[in-house]
């Protein structure tokens, strides 16, 4: 019997039309995700009109969102890397969607904190999936383009969200914006179809069968005898706890991580819940504050298929320290109200080194983990960039509560910037010396 590593194949594979499917699934599942994410900075001005919320509970109020991301990245995460990427993705899918079309319906802000909190449960599940989906059947040298590109949904989502309340708000309210929620919701069968499982974790499951048949479509000019047995190299690791992720000398890099997710995730749901808002107060026009969170994300679609390229050539550690260094002076710029055309350009730069970086953390940790607790890592990852994320918009109802001037606000708001990339340049020094040390072993 001849064992065959479709570990080390889907490494070295040609880019094929398998890889584009894959791509385009996991990034049509996070176009939904964005546009789940962001659309509460979309009609977070009206809700607190009609409602007549302070902006310290409108803060809390965007935070529920969040809490569940946290519990959902915490739970769906590791409870994938037994039950299958696939069923993860489904169970996930299901409950953001369905919730946020719920949301619509909610006439008080004690109804609308509910079905928030259940829609992020489902999101916070979603991300690490398609993330460890995607990172698992990328091929080496494109790695970080290809998670990048797939993550790319997640900003057209956002800008998605800000085109449609544009156009929608003025004329029909917020409650539309919940409804449309529904579309994907229909889509899901064709998604759950035409997405393939993991492979590793096929096998480790014992699925020959219909591993061979995913392995067919990656690779078809190597074809399999009946005895040949699939193997992947990294299908009998570790447990999937939180422990592993502490071992192999990857305390330090896992701890700097973890910092740059909470800091990179507090400046993404800081500005994507209160930058329309903000700037509204400092006398830009509605639908300029409007379109400040369409150039946001269409940066961070930018910035993350950039980076993406960027990384694969260079290091991503290397590439997210400058991005997020960017993002500081980028951020502490718009301070100083500049003119519109400015404005969004600082804005597009912002979200390119802030939701783009954010793309990049994930495909770093894709790459610090093996595949057993590689969901693991994701999920805990993401959980604790959550509480980063719950941080940011109760933060900014905070200073908005005490109106500060334009300035101080976002040279407040650049201070997690710069922390991240301090954070990641001790993570870059640490992998450097633990490749180091490796290629010693080696020799």
């Amino acid at each position: 019997m001849r064992k065959v590593d479709v570990h080390e194949i889907i490494d070295n594979a040609r880019f094929s039309r398998f890889h584009w499917l894959v791509v385009c699934l996991c990034a049509l599942l996070l176009i939904f995700d964005g546009y789940d994410l962001f659309i509460y900075g979309v009609v977070l001005p009206v809700i607190m009109k009609e409602w007549g919320l302070t902006p310290l509970e409108a803060g809390a109020l965007g935070s529920y969102a969040l809490f569940g991301m946290m519990f959902g990245a915490l739970i769906l995460g590791p409870l994938a890397d037994r039950i299958g990427r696939k069923k993860g993705v489904a169970i996930s899918f299901v409950l953001f969607t369905s919730a946020t079309v719920l949301t619509g319906f909610a006439n008080s802000p004690e109804q609308f904190k509910v079905f928030r909190f259940i829609a992020g449960l489902g999101c916070g599940g979603l991300m690490p999936n398609a993330v460890a989906l995607m990172n698992e059947y990328a091929p080496r040298r494109l790695r970080g383009t290809m998670v990048a590109l797939m993550f790319s949904g997640y900003s057209v989502g956002g800008m998605v969200a800000a085109g449609l309340g544009i156009g929608l708000i003025p004329s029909f309210g917020w409650r539309p914006m919940f409804f449309i929620a529904a579309v994907p919701l229909l889509m899901l069968p064709l998604v759950l179809w035409k997405l393939p499982e993991s492979l590793g974790f096929l096998i480790r499951q014992g699925k020959q069968d219909e591993a061979r048949r995913i392995f067919a479509r990656i690779d078809p000019a190597t074809p399999l005898a009946p005895e040949d047995h699939l193997v992947f190299a990294e299908a009998k690791g570790a447990s999937a706890s939180v422990a592993e992720l502490f071992r192999h000398g990857r305390t330090l890099r896992t701890l700097m991580l973890w910092l740059s997710f909470f800091c990179c995730l507090l400046l993404v749901y800081l500005l994507s819940s209160w930058l329309p808002k903000v700037l509204q107060e400092a006398g830009y026009a509605e639908r300029a504050s409007l379109l400040s969170l369409f150039s946001l994300n269409f940066g961070g679609m930018a910035g993350a298929i950039m980076g993406g390229r960027l990384g694969d050539r260079f290091g991503l550690p290397k590439v997210v320290v400058g991005f997020f260094a960017a993002a500081a002076v980028s951020i502490a710029l718009i301070g100083f109200n500049p003119a519109p055309g400015l404005l969004f350009l600082l804005v597009f730069v912002a979200g390119a080194t802030t939701i783009g970086t954010q793309i990049l953390l994930y495909a770093s940790v894709a790459q610090l983990y093996n595949l057993s607790v590689r969901s693991t890592g994701l999920g805990w990852a993401s959980g604790v960039g959550r509480i980063g994320a719950i941080v940011g918009p109760t933060l900014g109802g905070v200073l908005l509560a005490r109106e500060l001037p334009l300035g101080q606000n976002f040279m407040l708001f650049a201070i997690p910037a710069a922390l991240s990339a301090l954070a990641m340049l001790v993570f870059a020094l640490a992998n450097g010396r633990a490749r180091d040390a490796t290629r010693l072993a080696a020799a």
